[in-house]
């Protein structure tokens, strides 16, 4: 066993725990710090594949934009921010769907691809991925900057009753 395959299963574990964390502690925002640990994770695990485009995409747009994004919704809609008792459900159900979902993928998998090698496509390039996401996506990648911007201002205007209102509400 090499450095690379131990640090890959330390990074796996690591992930595989603080999902756990995620889906099973009652504090939303401890949930959301054990999300940032675990998508950091996964970020880990690409570099140590070498692919540190993904792995920087990956911390941007997960751990930079969404955790934080679920973090001011959070605080933004004053929500509970300690132990909640509705989420204190019980776990059996869960467990026997997701352990249900996790058999039938592996099965999958392995019905798949049957011990069968798969031949690696040409190796991606930064140069490449840029020519493929500003040439063909160009118009859903601004389209998606455009809707993040709008749920953006409109998250401004929910928390802040006072930019919308009249000048007779105001002085209320």
């Amino acid at each position: 066993m090499t450095g690379a395959d131990l640090l890959l299963l330390a990074l796996g574990a690591v992930a595989v725990g603080a999902g756990l964390l995620v889906v099973t502690t009652r504090h939303l925002v401890r949930a959301g710090l054990y999300l940032v640990v675990c998508l950091a994770a996964v970020a880990g695990l690409y570099l140590v594949l070498t692919a540190e485009l993904v792995a920087w995409v990956q911390v941007l747009i997960y751990v930079g934009a969404v955790v934080v994004l679920l973090l001011f919704a959070v605080m933004l809609t004053r929500a509970p921010i300690g132990a909640s008792d509705d989420l204190d459900r019980p776990g059996w159900p869960a467990a026997l769907v997701g352990g249900g979902a996790g058999l039938g993928l592996a099965v999958l998998l392995v019905d798949a691809f049957r011990w069968s090698t798969v031949e690696l496509p040409e190796a991606g390039t930064a140069e490449r991925l840029g020519a493929i996401v500003f040439g063909s996506w160009v118009l859903p990648f601004e389209l998606l900057s455009v809707l993040l911007l709008a749920a953006l201002i409109g998250a401004i205007v929910l928390s802040r009753p006072e930019i919308g209102a009249s000048p007779e509400e105001e002085r209320r």
